[in-house]
């Protein structure tokens, strides 16, 4: 990305940022303001506060001479706000500038009289930042609030020259639907490291299959940065890829929430001292975390009876170190508040949390990541977290029943685990597109099972790689898949239950347990 390898080397992510912005012309700089989100008609959809975008904004010279009837947005997704049940924001794409671009909603396809201005971002990355050349993309956010639980509503998205309210538009509507006020069943899907391919594309196509309530994407999103070292130097980055990204991603995003956390790949020093500044622009996600100066992926919400916690474990990665201590231990002190929140709160059953490096993982590339279990792992015991969702490693793995570094339970395909006594289950959902990596043992999953008493691994600390044999490693498949999870909630005292799948691209199921809890 423009920073000498040997000066990479030794640089953070805040001072790349530093040094690429003074390497490039202020002629090449971005300038201009934040378009704001409009006021609402009638008042019944609210828009929330604005979230700037951590990079400056460029004037749209073009507007003038682009016929908005000739540009159709695309890459639409949406991210739930700080309340599932109220807030929902649809972000989209367009590949010029446009004047006056907005979101319509209604209850109904034919009502969508409700026209709300959008917030427009804009990225520039100017030739010689990695691959792309002179690029400029525009991503445009509308958050919406005062919304109903449970209800579905149908949107479209436009600008000046382009209204899906239009006859010959209503093609490209799209539906979402909030989170339930109380608890009922419901399904959703996790995995990391997608990417853009075949595979991806696969994935997604099997995601809409499940019906999934919303979609967690365990970081390392679009592969923009192909090396994912937190390094500048020739990485081969190029900033188009996000537009193929959200394209593929759009068929089920534009119905799903897609609820992002960031990974190694997803630090480009080029936009801000972060390396998430680019990721401002094509995201908006609850902003209730500790510190979104530094840390924008790290948030919660809740869906029916269950709280999910995204985090950033570039901010403990010893493997990694390019954004380490970034937030001066504010996310793990503010995880901590969230975990004693969330098993205090009567109507919250399950907490998962969900990452991209991993806790525990016996593959032969990155395996393990010793800040995780040194920060991390405590707090996952200590307040008994239900579930631990992973990526960075390119398979799937899922562990026994874990506390304490060792084995608390083993937990065969179909066993059911009892984290209010036994401990937790951590699994590595990394297989959602990139190129495969490889396990030190044989595959042993559902159907195929050559199960080993031990594991030859490694765990990164901060003095280096640290050979370990582990005993619990108990479902390995190398191929492409995704998790699935179905919620089932309980009368109080009686067992509540997420059963979990790991489903492969061709649809085999690959591996299945249970997690139980007395609902409260």
């Amino acid at each position: 990305m423009g920073v000498p390898e040997q000066l990479a080397e030794r640089m953070s992510m805040a001072e790349q940022h530093e040094y690429l912005r003074a390497k490039f012309s202020r002629r090449t700089m971005i300038r201009g303001g934040a378009v704001t989100l409009g006021a609402v008609a009638g008042g019944a959809f609210v828009p929330g506060a604005v979230a700037q975008a951590a990079t400056p904004t460029r004037t749209f010279a073009s507007a003038e001479s682009v016929d908005g009837a000739l540009v159709a947005p695309f890459g639409r997704h949406l991210a739930y706000g700080n309340d599932a049940r109220t807030e929902m924001t649809v972000s989209w794409q367009v590949p010029v500038a446009v004047k006056k671009p907005f979101i319509r909603i209604g209850a109904r396809p034919w009502d969508l009289s409700r026209k709300i201005e959008a917030e427009v971002r804009t990225l520039y990355t100017p030739a010689g930042v990695g691959a792309s050349g002179d690029h400029t993309q525009y991503y445009l956010h509308a958050k919406l609030t005062h919304l109903r639980p449970g209800q579905t509503y149908y949107y479209g998205v436009g600008h000046q020259g382009f209204d899906p309210a239009e006859p010959h538009l209503t093609g490209t509507l799209g539906t979402f639907t909030t989170a339930p006020a109380h608890k009922k069943p419901f399904t959703f899907t996790a995995f990391g490291d997608q990417g853009v391919s075949y595979h991806g594309l696969a994935n997604d196509s099997l995601l809409l299959g499940q019906n999934p309530a919303f979609h967690l994407h365990a970081g390392d999103i679009a592969y923009a940065d192909p090396a994912g070292q937190g390094k500048s130097a020739d990485t081969g980055f190029d900033s188009r890829v996000w537009d193929q990204f959200l394209a593929q991603t759009e068929s089920v995003a534009k119905s799903v929430p897609w609820m992002v956390s960031y990974g190694n790949h997803d630090m480009e020093a080029w936009y801000s001292p972060n390396g998430y500044g680019g990721e401002e622009a094509r995201f908006t996600l609850p902003d209730n975390g500790p510190d979104k100066k530094h840390l924008p992926g790290v948030y919660s919400f809740v869906h029916g009876n269950t709280a999910i916690i995204s985090l950033d474990p570039n901010d403990v990665s010893f493997e990694i170190p390019a954004n380490l201590g970034i937030s001066g231990g504010t996310q793990t002190t503010w995880f901590e508040g969230q975990l004693k929140k969330y098993r205090a709160a009567k109507d919250i059953d399950f907490v998962i949390v969900f990452f991209h490096h991993c806790a525990y993982c016996t593959s032969t590339a990155h395996a393990s990541e010793g800040g995780v279990r040194q920060e991390w792992v405590p707090l996952f015991e200590k307040y008994q977290v239900d579930l631990v969702i992973n990526g960075h490693n390119h398979q799937y793995e899922r562990t026994d029943v874990i506390k304490g570094d060792k084995v608390a339970k083993k937990l065969p395909i179909g066993g059911t685990a009892y984290p209010e006594t036994e401990g937790v289950v951590y699994v590595t959902a990394g297989a959602a597109g990139r190129s495969l990596y490889a396990f030190s043992a044989p595959d042993s999953y559902e159907g195929h099972l050559n199960e080993q008493e031990s594991v030859a691994s490694f765990v990164n600390t901060k003095d280096g790689k640290v050979d370990e044999t582990v005993a619990w490693s108990r479902v390995r498949y190398l191929n492409y898949s995704f998790l699935r999870v179905d919620v089932e909630p309980a009368a109080r005292g009686h067992y509540a239950r997420l059963k979990v799948s790991g489903i492969a691209e061709s649809g085999d199921r690959i591996d299945h347990f249970t997690v139980a809890r007395r609902a409260k």
